[in-house]
């Protein structure tokens, strides 16, 4: 009896342990956290650059993914994702595809350029063949009277090609993968970081003029990134969260604790996440060249 009391007793003192050890792993984890567990929106107190304030940053999952971005490829599978598997199922065993849904080459990034040219693809070239470019291949061939497969053969390529032309060095590779919105009437005058939450992209403008784009990412539903104009309170080349103890470098602070930052999971997940209110930049380069040139008191526009 008195065996089997201490192994009870030993059961119960292990698991304590095991508990309190995942207690504490959850109390300090800074990657992305699953939606059912998300933290509520904690009340954003301005930061100071002595590290007095708070900053509300850490990534989240959000349900909008791009499909033809291969980091978040995996989140909406087609049945063809991989080379071996023909683009549609009632593709004819014979035909032989130059492209096809799950490949990845310069190619594929010059097919969608000019698919994007006659407006059939509206984002940038990614150089990964995902359910977007598959999408669009379908409509071409639809519309040009030939099998429609979603695969890109012989007759299919000959045809794009003859309806195109070559794209340009900035058609493969824009600015932004996301195309930029019209500028809201807010952002004519002076200095403004002006944000497009429908395009999500951050123009950097000068008395009306863009300087710089770039590809941003907001916060999810629960903890929203606010609309409106506020102007640059602070900046921080080097910053950690002091909520989410996640970093973000080149933080330029506008609203409470929302920033623009740099956000490495956007930058390897893409739209698979989102912040907690933060403006994400994934472009680290572009980010930090604005970074040089934002001065505390510019304009920022955030708007639908």
């Amino acid at each position: 009896m008195h065996r089997h009391n201490r192994q009870r007793v030993i059961a119960r003192t292990l698991a304590a342990g095991a508990t309190a050890v995942a207690l504490a792993a959850g109390a300090t984890a800074c990657g992305p956290q699953e939606s059912k567990s998300k933290p509520a929106a904690p009340a954003a107190l301005a930061p100071s650059p002595s590290g007095g304030g708070s900053s509300s940053e850490a990534p989240v999952p959000s349900p909008s993914a791009s499909t033809d971005d291969k980091s978040g490829a995996s989140s909406s599978p087609s049945p063809s994702a991989s080379k071996s598997a023909s683009p549609s199922a009632s593709a004819s065993p014979t035909v032989t595809y130059v492209m096809a849904n799950g490949d990845e080459s310069e190619k594929v990034r010059e097919l969608q350029a000019r698919l994007r040219q006659i407006g059939l693809l509206k984002t940038a070239p990614t150089a990964f063949y995902g359910s977007k470019t598959t999408a669009a291949v379908k409509s071409f061939q639809g519309k040009h009277a030939l099998t429609v497969s979603g695969g890109v053969d012989q007759a299919t390529w000959k045809k794009v090609q003859s309806v195109t032309r070559q794209p340009t060095a900035d058609e493969l590779r824009p600015p932004t993968t996301n195309e930029v919105a019209a500028p809201d009437p807010r952002c004519m005058t002076g200095r403004v970081m002006c944000i497009s939450k429908e395009s999500r992209t951050l123009a950097w403008m000068i008395d009306g003029k863009v300087v710089s784009t770039m590809d941003v990412r907001f916060g999810s539903e629960n903890t929203p990134t606010r609309e409106g104009v506020f102007n640059v309170g602070w900046k921080a080349k080097e910053w950690t969260s002091t909520i989410y103890h996640t970093p973000m470098p080149y933080a330029m602070f506008f609203s409470g604790g929302q920033a623009v930052h740099y956000s490495s999971d956007f930058a390897a997940r893409g739209y698979n996440g989102a912040s907690h209110g933060c403006v994400n930049v994934r472009d680290k380069g572009k980010l930090a060249a604005l970074f040089d040139q934002v001065t505390v008191g510019d304009k920022v526009v955030v708007y639908w």
